[in-house]
């Protein structure tokens, strides 16, 4: 393979066994991370580049460096994010805006940089990580799940832009998978946590049900292996569900009615 690969958010967990398979696979893949910890025998024939998506001046950096280096992106796959646990009552103004700012607008703005170089080239694959939870719902997740419900429009709407371009743009939509995203994915509002909270109970029940799903889970490698199959198809389709979760839940919310696919997840879950 010769296409040339940049992905965010590359350090550990989705971006990380995505840079490592494509690697494999004989792409000239870069791995975008704030931690330069992705290197040597860890991730073979990846190469690591400095790319925080909230800071404008190292995308452009890190874009132009690739550039340099191969004179083209041919795919970026936006995989840089994380979920912040907080009920709509508790977080704070710059909790909102960091959610934001991270798995949207960091998003938008690397994406920003790399269209006119896919543009010029007429060519280019754009893949998001996304998450079921684009298509629904679930308490303490309001903020992730509004963030991933932008990503999913993103992609509706930034097709038809792309589309005279020979740009395609899709989105993975992914279920739980044992990754770090507990440990490093998630920040937690504190007064959530506390003891006087009036959404104790809710905590209490619902925190150790997605901690148990993501430590517990699969390695993430199907999430790889969806990002290769879609580079690899012109057809792929636009969004792909990928994961027990995700492939159950995506599925439900296009056959059942809001109220009916509502009262299936409060059942699922507890709530």
């Amino acid at each position: 393979m010769s296409e040339v690969v940049l992905i965010t958010g590359a350090s550990s967990g989705m971006g990380k066994e995505t840079a490592k398979l494509l690697a494999s696979e004989g792409y000239r893949v870069y791995g975008g991370t704030r931690d330069r910890t992705l290197s040597g025998e860890d991730c073979p024939g990846v190469k690591t580049l400095y790319l925080d998506v909230t800071d404008s001046y190292s995308i452009k950096e890190a874009v132009e460096s690739v550039i340099q280096r191969e004179g083209k992106i041919d795919v970026l796959v936006n995989n840089a994010g994380y979920g912040l646990v907080a009920t709509v009552e508790e977080a704070t103004d710059k909790e909102m805006f960091d959610q934001f700012n991270v798995n949207v607008f960091g998003l938008l703005r690397t994406t920003r940089e790399v269209l006119p170089h896919m543009r010029q080239a007429r060519k280019g694959v754009i893949i998001n990580i996304s998450s079921f939870l684009g298509k629904m719902g679930l308490p303490l997740l309001t903020h992730y799940n509004a963030s991933k419900y932008a990503v999913e429009g993103i992609v509706d709407s930034m097709r038809f832009e792309t589309l005279p371009f020979g740009i395609r743009v899709h989105s993975i939509q992914s279920g739980l998978f044992g990754t770090n995203f507990v440990k490093k994915g998630l920040v937690v509002n504190e007064d959530t946590l506390i003891e006087e909270s009036p959404y104790k109970e809710l905590v209490s029940h619902f925190v150790p049900i997605v901690a148990n799903a993501i430590n517990e889970g699969p390695r993430p490698l199907p999430v790889a292996q969806a990002v290769k199959s879609i580079i690899e198809n012109e057809d792929a389709d636009i969004f792909v569900p990928v994961g027990a979760e995700a492939e159950r839940f995506v599925s439900l919310r296009k056959e059942l009615d809001d109220k009916t696919f509502e009262k299936r997840v409060k059942e699922t879950f507890g709530i």
